[in-house]
């Protein structure tokens, strides 16, 4: 084999690698870029239930169909939240996506 040869193999190894590399890259970058979008969000309605004098989220409980007053954890879930429970699940999907039920004054 001629050393041009073996030369244009080599390279077109190293940029395959390379562009293989970039890629990778490119995908984890664009999938944090969207973990961090979701998370900005979810914060943002969160924060953006009304709240009582003591800062606890006004809610309309799922399970019970009742107005609630609940503080909410670092994950946004209310203080009776119950793990496993689907009517606590879809209360904080609710509140994540922004949809929650809450109540005035």
């Amino acid at each position: 084999m001629s050393d041009r040869r073996r030369l244009e193999q080599f390279l077109r190894s190293r940029f395959r690698e390379a562009g293989e590399q970039y890629e990778r890259a490119r995908g984890s970058t664009n999938d944090q870029l969207a973990e961090a979008r979701e998370a900005y969000e979810a914060a943002k309605n969160a924060r953006g239930l009304p709240t009582d004098e003591a800062g606890r989220a006004k809610i309309v409980c799922r399970r019970y169909a009742e107005r609630r007053a609940a503080k909410l954890d670092e994950q946004y879930r209310p203080a009776c939240y119950e793990d496993g429970h689907p009517d606590c699940e879809g209360c904080v999907e609710d509140v994540l996506e922004g949809r929650i039920e809450t109540w005035g004054n």
